[in-house]
């Protein structure tokens, strides 16, 4: 039987695949799984609620609300926000579980949902199947005083930016950029944070209609922002996938600077200032040749995992290390956040620009990309594919 959760959560067609009965019914097992000392003893438990702007995340997280409120646990729900704003709003507020509405890089008409354990990281493989047991299983229903409370969380948003802004090491004063919202999660937080950090900011994919994420816009459709950093003349540009968690960069002259550079800029950068915990960049096999290569030029040692910032995540906290990630965008900066945070990266690189005084075309000329197939084999258990030893080695 396949397993319900993906390598990213559960995800597929809105109201066909991802369902309200879906949403609601999984809100509860997750609440009875996670809810530990609050639905079931001491205090109530909360919930931290978040969507992209996708018009199926409108009946989805009423759904996924009315599920974890019915369970028991309090739900604070932060409206159009990133995946990793989430993620950051659970730890911050000692939240014992989050909730995203997103299907992060896919077509408007998908959707899906993910949540957060407490500390704001993202679920193991055994707490999955655990929730995906409890589904349809029996259980006693809070009433009166005991069901959860749905309230909404505007202020996450202001939390979220001044996160961001207290992570950057250094102001983007006189610094222009060009930043693509993929008209997604981050179409007002990332312009905004970038305004309050000092750089001019032009808006591409910046207007979310609920119909219109990842349409043409974001880090898998480039040529808008190519066209547009090179038209301005800005000295970069930045894009983001629908829930921003992941972020591409385009350098003044149109050229793609994907996630396996941007991670060699920032661990050289950090390499340097003496930052870069074990001199250690954790990426997964599918990253480029170009890259292990240039980290050993740099000193730096490359460890490699499967496929999934998820797996990325495991091994950076097992070992303590300081960044991660992978080619398509995710990258992970453990000392400010337990997710891929596109803004984060974006905020980050273009302060590496700004502090090294070059063009981002000669920091991403570190790394030389090499020729490479990446070829998607169907029906294939990824999750057996990456735990096999012998595949690995």
């Amino acid at each position: 039987m396949a397993r319900l959760f993906g390598t990213d959560g559960v995800r597929g067609l809105a109201n066909r695949d991802v369902t309200a009965e879906l949403a609601l019914n999984l809100s509860v097992a997750v609440a009875h799984e996670l809810g530990g000392r609050g639905a079931f003893g001491g205090r109530r438990s909360t919930a931290v609620l978040g969507r992209d702007p996708r018009a199926s995340g409108e009946f989805l997280a009423a759904a996924v609300s009315s599920g974890l409120a019915s369970a028991g646990v309090d739900v604070l729900d932060a409206g159009v926000l990133p995946t990793p704003a989430i993620a950051y709003l659970t730890k911050r507020l000692s939240a014992e579980m989050g909730a995203m509405l997103s299907a992060s890089h896919n077509a408007m008409p998908d959707n899906g949902l993910k949540f957060f354990a407490a500390g704001g990281h993202k679920l193991a493989d055994a707490l999955e199947d655990r929730i995906a047991e409890r589904m349809g299983a029996d259980w006693e229903r809070p009433t009166g005083a005991g069901v959860g409370r749905i309230r909404p969380f505007p202020q996450g948003a202001e939390f979220y930016i001044s996160h961001l802004l207290s992570a950057v090491p250094q102001r983007l004063d006189g610094l222009r950029i060009v930043l693509d919202g993929a008209n997604g999660a981050a179409s007002v937080v990332g312009p905004e944070v970038f305004m309050r950090a000092g750089a001019t900011v032009d808006v591409i994919g910046g207007d979310p209609s609920g119909l219109n994420i990842n349409d043409g816009y974001g880090s898998t459709h480039l040529e808008q922002l190519q066209r547009a950093v090179v038209e301005r003349g800005a000295d970069l540009g930045v894009a983001f996938d629908g829930d921003a968690d992941r972020c591409l960069a385009v350098d003044a002259d149109g050229q793609t600077v994907d996630g396996d550079q941007i991670m060699a800029i920032l661990a050289i950068e950090l390499h340097e200032r003496g930052q870069l915990k074990d001199d250690t960049l954790v990426a997964t096999v599918m990253s480029n040749l170009g890259l292990l290569r240039a980290m050993a030029e740099a000193d730096i040692h490359v460890k490699q995992t499967g496929v999934g910032d998820r797996y990325v995540l495991e091994e950076m906290r097992r070992g303590g290390y300081s960044l991660g990630g992978e080619q398509s965008g995710h990258v992970i900066m453990l000392e400010h956040g337990t997710t891929g945070d596109g803004v984060l990266t974006a905020l980050t690189l273009a302060s590496a620009v700004v502090s090294s005084g070059k063009p981002l075309s000669e920091l991403a000329g570190v790394m030389t990309r090499m020729p490479q197939v990446l070829i998607n084999v169907k029906n294939v258990d990824k999750n057996a594919v990456e735990s096999n030893e012998t595949l690995q080695a």
